[in-house]
Formats: structure tokens, sequence, C-alpha cells
């Protein structure tokens, strides 16, 4: 790298991120996890270096993704069009709004951008020359989980035998957010790193940047660690700190002797959960190992997929509120049965399931299952303390499972 070079460098990527810049040109590493807070300048990083190396490199091109296509346009896409006039270079390219894509003029290489509202459709990327060797995933918080992301990847890592896979985000509050659940799991071709606006020039976010992240600092230091240091600082209402995310493997599941299934009824928008799990009452240990979360399913398409998950004449204990639709899944061959529930089942459910001492959670297999445990929490009552009761959303998963033991929970209750 000439001295004109670094010195360009030096004037559009922060210090911060001078290390992961020296990784990225040593190929050292394959997946480069950058979370931060506010003003960490972690977007605009990767903004840069994708536009240098797809300029060094004519056989990169690139793949920007964010979970709902319809926010493309005014994040990822606006960014990447700063990179090339921050960088001087605004002429070499061309950009196009539909389909969003943006051009190097001189060789025809890519930049396309995609949501991924549904991954499996997102197909193995074609371009005029070379291959996908940069996938950017912007907030990768907003999706469902790692299986959801090898999905994709599986689709575009093909071609090269190089790649630079990013995912930026800024930490969710819970610690049992799977993005930061993921962030403690070590692999030899992964980089994780975490900035701060603390590392930026003070010129490039401007005096009142600082002025405002220095009043929430005196005044809400809680939301000042989570929203400008990126800290996933829990909100203090998370209901489950019991919970373990891991692959839970063929082996183990082949060996499970006391399963369980559990089914929560949609309503209107909102999706059925169908849940598999297996309880070890020895070490009270749950594992969560398969779903079915779909809205607008028939209740005919559900028994199929019911059966495709072969429980035989296994019990499936449904929501009770429905039973013209437990009865409609007898008639499709499903032993369907009512919960009993009862006028405390709800607080008993959780209490019991709070207690176990670990609850594990597949999240390759049950991504909905992962991200409703992961961030279900007591609703604020607005003067520093909390709702008593549980909040009655995002908690599909949750009711299939309460449903599914409920024998367990009556055999202790008699107990």
């Amino acid at each position: 790298m000439t001295q004109e070079k670094a010195i360009r460098l030096s004037s559009v990527i922060g210090p911060g991120f001078y290390g992961v810049h020296r990784s990225l040109m040593r190929q050292e590493y394959t997946h480069y996890w950058l979370k931060g807070g506010r003003g960490s300048g972690k977007s605009s990083y990767i903004s840069i270096e994708i536009i240098l190396g797809i300029m060094a490199d004519p056989q990169a091109n690139a793949v920007v993704l964010r979970k709902v296509a319809a926010n493309l346009k005014d994040s990822v896409f606006a960014q990447l069009l700063w990179a090339v006039q921050t960088l001087g270079v605004a002429e070499e390219w061309e950009s196009k709004v539909s389909p969003m894509e943006m051009i190097y003029k001189k060789t025809g290489q890519k930049i396309i951008f995609k949501g991924a509202d549904q991954p499996r459709k997102i197909k193995s990327a074609k371009f005029r020359r070379g291959y996908a060797k940069y996938i950017w995933y912007e907030e990768v918080d907003e999706f469902l989980g790692m299986g959801e992301i090898r999905t994709i990847n599986q689709s575009l890592m093909r071609g090269g035998e190089k790649f630079a896979v990013f995912y930026s985000y800024n930490p969710p509050k819970s610690l049992n957010n799977w993005v930061n659940q993921e962030s403690l799991a070590e692999r030899e071709d992964k980089l994780l790193h975490h900035s701060t606006y603390l590392e930026m020039p003070r010129e490039w976010l401007g005096e009142p940047f600082f002025l405002e992240a220095e009043y929430m600092k005196g005044h809400n230091e809680t939301a000042y660690r989570h929203e400008y240091l990126g800290e996933a600082v829990g909100s203090g209402g998370e209901v489950f700190h019991n919970l373990v995310f891991r692959r839970i493997t063929e082996e183990e599941i082949a060996a499970f002797d006391h399963v369980a299934r559990g089914l929560d009824w949609g309503y209107a928008a909102d999706p059925l959960h169908y849940t598999v799990n297996h309880y070890d009452s020895t070490r009270r240990r749950l594992y969560l190992f398969y779903e079915i979360h779909k809205t607008g399913m028939s209740n005919r398409l559900l028994a199929e997929e019911i059966q495709k998950e072969g429980p035989g004449r296994q019990p499936v204990v449904c929501d009770s509120a429905e039973p013209k639709s437990v009865a409609e899944l007898r008639d499709y061959g499903i032993m369907a049965v009512p919960a009993k529930k009862g006028p405390d089942s709800v607080a008993y459910g959780m209490k019991w399931l709070q207690d176990l001492e670990e609850i594990v959670i597949d999240p390759a297999r049950c991504p909905y299952t992962a991200k409703e445990f992961g961030g279900y929490a007591l609703e604020s009552d607005g003067m520093g303390g909390w709702k008593a009761r549980y909040p009655d959303r995002d908690n599909h998963s949750i009711d299939a499972v309460r449903y599914s033991r409920e024998e367990d929970m009556r055999r202790i209750r008699i107990r």
C-alpha cells in the first residue's frame, strides 16, 4: 500500500478499525462480526472496505442484505453511495434502484442488495464476472438466527476461495438474544470486534453528538451503556435466566425418551406454533428441538406437517380456546387433546419453566422459539419497576411449551 493510499484510508476509516482492516488485507478471517453503539462507524467502515475491495479485485462482487427489503434504500444503499462519494470515485460507479444495485463501470462488477424476508428464495447470485466475495448483513440482530443466515451463506458463498462476510449490529439489550449468544461462540475463521464513538475523530461526528452522549451518561447510565457503548446491559425484566442456545445433535434426539408436543393456535395475523421437546426430569433440563411456526396455515396443512414430523399416536396438547380446531385435527388423524389450563396455569407454568436448571434451545432447528424465549420480558410500569403480569405477546412458543408439559407440572403439584 502506497503512502498516498494509507493517508487516504486514515481519512475515511476510524482508528478503531485499523486492526480489522489489517486482518482483512491479510485475509486472516472469513466472518467479521462488528458490534458497537451509536456513532461507532462500523457501517461506514464496511462500506469503504467493500468499495475498495471490489475496485482492487476484478473477481470481487458484493451482496448486501437487510432482513426487510423495504429498509435497504435508506440504509445500506445510501451508505455505499456515501462511500463512493467519500472516496472520490462516484463517477466510476453507476447506481440503480430497480433492481437495486451498484455497478463498477470499468469492469461491470456489482453490488446487489437483497431483503431476506424469505431467505430460502435467495439463490446463488449470478455475476457477469467473478463471485460474491463480500457479503454484508446489516442490523444482523433483525434476522431470526444463525440457521437463517447459514441458509443464505450456503447459497452465496460459491465460486471463490476467499470470502469476507460482515455482520454489523448494535447489541440488543437482552443477554439472551441470539446475536449476543452467537458473539460468544468461538471459531477459527471469525473475528469479533467491538467499537464505540469514543474511538472516532471528534470532528467526524460533530460536537453536538458528544454533548448528547455526555448528557445521557449523566442522566441514564444504563441507557448510555447500551445506546452509545453498545453493551448488552439486559433490560432487567428478562423472564428467563436459564436459557442455553446450542446445537442439539441427532444422537441426543435419538436418545430422548420423554418427548411431548404442544400447539398454540394462531389468531388472525398471529402465527400458530407447534413444539416438540424432551424433558430430563432427573437433571431438570428441557430440550426444545422442533417447531412449526406459521401464519395463515389451515388445519389440514398443519396436520400434514405434524405427520411429517412423525408423532404416530402421541398426543398433541392444544390450546383449549379452539375446540373446533382440536376436533378438526383429530379428523385429520392427529391425537389432539385440549390443554386443561386452570385459573393460575399461566403463572404456574412460567414459574415451572423459570425454575428449570436449563432450557436448551437449538436456534437452527427452532429460530422462532429461540427468539421468543430469549426476548421475552416483563413490561415496564413507567416508574422504574415492572408490571406484575406476563405480557400476552410474542409468546406463542412459550404457550405451546407450557401446554406440552402440563402433565409434568401437575405431577409436581400433586407431590
